[in-house]
């Protein structure tokens, strides 16, 4: 059975999934935009479980317990901060979706739901972090078996509008 993907416009700590995608920092101890907002609505215990990860380098993701969260599990992954493109920019933002992946696997997950990586604070042009996303995203999803559902969660009717559009293309 293909996996099913899905735009959700709302915010991405309401959703009923295997796990929620953060799009952390390096230290993984919190901070703005989707990191801040997935750290308070999980309570503490996120702050303590981060505390002992040592970090996480750019394009590569850990998990922890979803704690207050209505999802198990919280793949945190830290984006690229957007220079130029030719600073191997898509390349780790690439690397987020694709670890991430590679976490549900091993932890044998059925549902995922991805904010918008990097496009906040880090400026990542939107349109070609979205392209990113859906093709990263389907090419893992091709080598996932238990992966059933994606979801984007996108803060705002722009973004949802982006993603929907970039599904739409990468679908026919």
């Amino acid at each position: 059975m293909p996996t099913q993907f899905e735009i959700y416009e709302g915010s991405i700590t309401d959703l009923e999934v295997d796990a929620i995608v953060n799009a952390a920092n390096r230290s993984l101890l919190g901070g703005g935009g989707v990191d801040g907002a997935i750290h308070r609505a999980a309570g503490p215990q996120l702050l303590a479980a981060c505390s002992v990860l040592g970090g996480c380098e750019t394009g590569d993701a850990k998990i922890t317990p979803g704690f207050n969260l209505n999802a198990r599990f919280v793949i945190h992954t830290v984006g690229p901060v957007w220079e130029d493109g030719r600073s191997g920019e898509p390349e780790l933002l690439a690397s987020c979706y694709r670890r991430s992946f590679e976490l549900s696997r091993e932890f044998e997950l059925r549902s995922l739901a991805f904010p918008a990586i990097s496009t906040g604070a880090y400026h990542f042009p939107l349109r070609k972090a979205t392209e990113i996303a859906v093709s990263t995203c389907r090419a893992e999803a091709a080598n996932s078996p238990t992966i059933e559902k994606v979801l984007f969660a996108c803060f705002g009717e722009e973004v949802a509008a982006i993603y929907l559009e970039t599904l739409h293309r990468a679908s026919s």
